[in-house]
């Protein structure tokens, strides 16, 4: 990685307020918020069906939202389709990658963007803008000229994340980067993670991997039947934690009511009973331990 990227002040770069999303008879999203910051890594987890997926296409302008708001730079912004939200500056890199299999590196990278000189493709500007591009990734990829269907997982994502990054973005969305990656090469896109942080773009990484998450994110959003049900920040979260709010054993979408019984119901009479007199738990609020930090060290405020 160039010794010269300077690592960019940590502003505010996307909010979302209150996004609400309908299919039909089902609601995918209700009020949910969510920020990222510059040279920040948010987790987007959550079971399936918690809406993950669908926030993330109506931040990049697959689905228009049908209720809340988007501020961008700290102005407010509509995201109609996927140009609009390149234009922005958000780029996605979706869990197929979108990768043309027959095309070497450098082609997939510029495919659709490629550079002329006069009339005819300027092949050689291509490939010295792709090799920086890679050297300042610290990609481990042979060569630039190889045809990607004989290269790893892991080289293939790196390749889908550097053609996100043409253009340079200010936020990058890496849907499921590690999934079916074997060791190595999830260590490979893990480290290259660390080098998008760097750089100083905002990274959401959506993951079912808590490993993955605990290792390289900021901050956690936790969704759950649509809804925010938790953020935390790492440094101060287990993975049990999250694992019980993904789940719904911790459950922070809505504030629980005393129950109250129905009209005509006679008050109990008062017990003598020790037992009787303790008040009881309710059933679904659970006694988990105090969170402790599992990382070293902290990367700063979230």
């Amino acid at each position: 990685m160039s010794a010269a990227q300077p690592r960019r002040s940590r502003e505010r770069v996307l909010t979302m307020t209150g996004i609400g999303k309908r299919f039909g008879a089902v609601k995918a999203l209700t009020d949910v918020d969510f920020w990222v910051n510059e040279g920040e890594v948010v987790a987007l987890v959550g079971d399936n069906g918690a809406g993950k997926s669908t926030l993330v296409k109506v931040l990049a302008g697959v689905h228009p939202p049908d209720a809340g708001t988007i501020e961008f730079d700290g102005g407010v912004v509509e995201i109609g389709s996927p140009a609009d939200a390149q234009e922005l500056g958000i780029a996605t890199v979706f869990q197929d990658l979108a990768l043309c299999d027959n095309l070497d590196v450098v082609a997939n990278l510029w495919l659709g963007r490629e550079m002329l000189e006069g009339r005819l493709l300027d092949e050689v500007e291509m490939e010295q803008r792709t090799w920086t591009l890679l050297r300042e990734l610290s990609a481990r990829i042979p060569s630039v000229r190889t045809p990607v269907a004989s290269l790893s997982g892991g080289q293939r994502q790196t390749v889908a994340i550097a053609r996100s990054l043409i253009g340079d973005p200010r936020v990058v969305i890496l849907d499921e980067p590690t999934a079916a990656l074997g060791v190595a090469q999830t260590a490979e896109v893990l480290n290259l993670i660390e080098t998008l942080r760097e750089r100083g773009h905002g990274v959401i990484l959506i993951s079912h991997n808590m490993a993955d998450v605990l290792a390289v994110a900021d901050r956690v959003v936790v969704l759950r039947l649509g809804r925010n049900n938790g953020v935390y920040n790492v440094v101060d979260v287990t993975s049990e934690t999250l694992i019980a709010a993904i789940t719904g054993a911790m459950d922070h979408s809505h504030v629980q009511r005393p129950m109250t019984p129905p009209a005509g119901t006679p008050p109990s009479a008062p017990s003598s009973s020790p037992a009787a007199t303790t008040t009881p738990t309710p059933p679904n609020v659970i006694d988990l331990p105090k969170a402790g930090s599992r990382r070293r060290g902290t990367r700063g405020d979230a």
